[in-house]
C-alpha cells in the first residue's frame, strides 16, 4: 500500500459532452455523455493509481451523484472511503462546440456544511492518516464546500499526527487565510498554487522562474508552509522550502487539453514523498505527470508511460 490518502471535501460528478454549436434558444442536442467522478482530491488519487501506486481516498458524498461517483471509482485503482452528506454532491457540466472547438464549463454548488460535519471530517481524516501509520503523506485537494470555513485547512494542519506530512491545494479564501494568517503551529507541509493564484496573493506579475521563487521563498520564511510550489505551465513549476529553491521544467509536448495538469502534478509528487523520496525528485515526478496530462485528450488524466518517458527528459535546476 502506498503511504498516499487524498481528501475531497467537494467532490463533482463530472459530465461531458459535445454539440455542434452553442447557440441561445433553441434545443441543442448532445452527444453521448461521459460522466467521471471529480473534484481535486478524488483526481489525484485516481491519476496517483495510474501511475502506480495505490492510493487511499477519502471524500464527502451525498445523494444519487455521490453515490454514482463512488460506483465510477470501482475498479480505479482507489480505495475509496466515504464521508455521508446531507443532499446532493454537486455535478458540473462541460460542453464543447464542434464548430468553433471552444469548451463551456457549469459547476453547481455542492451542499452546504456546518462546523459539526467540519468536525466530523477532521476526525475522520485524523483517524485515516493513523491508519496509514508514519510517513503518511495527505492531501487535501480542491475547492471548498459552501458554509465551511476558512480555517479548515488549517485546522487539519493543527491535528495532523506525528510523521504525517499534508499537502494542501486549495483555492480561494481558504487559500488567502493560509496566506494572510500564517501559525506556527497549523504549517502545512506543502502548499501549492498556479500561476493565477500565486500572482494574485503577491498582488502583482509574477514575469518569470526567479520572481516565482522569490515569492514561494517568502512564503516559506514567513511561514505559511515547509515548502512552497507554483506552477508556471509550459515552464513548469518552482519549488522553494528552508534550504532549497528548485526549478523542473517539462519538455515540449504537443498539448491536447490542459485539463487534470495540475491534479496529475500533484499525485506524481505526492505519490513521490509518500515513496520516500526528495523534494528533486517529488518536484521532476510531478512535472513529468503534469506534462503527461496535457498530452490526453478531454478530462483524462495522466497516462503511466507518458510520465515515465518524459521523466528523464524534466530539466531540474537549482536556483
Amino acid at each position: 500500500m502506498t503511504h498516499l490518502l487524498t481528501v475531497t471535501l467537494n467532490p463533482a460528478l463530472d459530465v461531458s459532452g459535445a454539440v455542434d454549436h452553442v447557440l441561445p434558444g433553441p434545443k441543442l442536442r448532445m452527444g453521448a455523455p461521459r460522466y467521471e467522478p471529480g473534484g481535486g482530491g478524488l483526481n489525484v488519487a485516481r491519476a496517483a493509481a495510474k501511475l502506480g501506486g495505490e492510493p487511499r481516498a477519502l471524500a464527502a458524498l451525498g445523494g444519487m451523484a455521490g453515490a454514482q461517483i463512488a460506483a465510477l471509482l470501482t475498479g480505479s485503482g482507489v480505495s475509496l472511503r466515504t464521508v455521508a452528506v446531507d443532499g446532493e454532491t454537486r455535478q458540473s457540466l462541460a460542453v464543447n462546440d464542434l464548430q468553433t472547438g471552444e469548451q463551456f464549463r457549469f459547476q453547481m454548488p455542492g451542499p452546504a456544511w456546518t462546523a459539526a460535519m467540519e468536525d466530523a471530517m477532521l476526525a475522520v481524516i485524523v483517524e485515516e492518516a493513523a491508519l496509514i501509520g508514519p510517513g503518511a503523506v495527505v492531501v487535501l485537494s480542491g475547492s471548498q464546500p459552501p458554509g465551511m470555513r476558512d480555517s479548515f485547512p488549517q485546522a487539519l494542519a493543527r491535528q495532523m499526527g506525528a510523521g504525517a506530512r499534508l499537502v494542501i491545494d486549495t483555492s480561494g479564501p481558504a487559500l488567502q487565510r493560509l496566506v494572510a494568517a500564517p501559525a506556527s503551529d497549523a504549517m502545512p507541509a506543502v502548499l501549492r498554487m498556479d500561476q493565477a493564484e500565486s500572482e494574485g496573493l503577491a498582488g502583482h506579475p509574477l514575469p518569470d522562474v526567479a520572481a516565482s521563487l522569490d515569492f514561494a521563498a517568502a512564503l516559506v520564511a514567513a511561514g505559511v508552509a515547509g515548502c512552497v510550489v507554483v506552477a508556471r505551465g509550459a515552464e513548469g513549476s518552482v519549488l522553494a522550502a528552508a534550504d532549497t529553491r528548485l526549478h523542473c521544467q517539462p519538455p515540449e509536448v504537443a498539448v491536447v487539453s490542459k485539463i487534470g495538469a495540475g491534479d496529475s502534478f500533484t499525485a506524481g509528487f505526492g505519490l513521490s514523498l509518500a515513496r520516500g523520496e526528495d523534494w528533486a525528485t517529488a518536484l521532476r515526478a510531478g512535472t513529468a505527470a503534469a506534462a503527461a496530462a496535457v498530452m490526453t485528450p478531454g478530462t483524462e488524466l495522466c497516462r503511466a508511460e507518458d510520465a515515465a518517458a518524459l521523466t528523464p527528459r524534466c530539466s531540474l535546476r537549482r536556483a
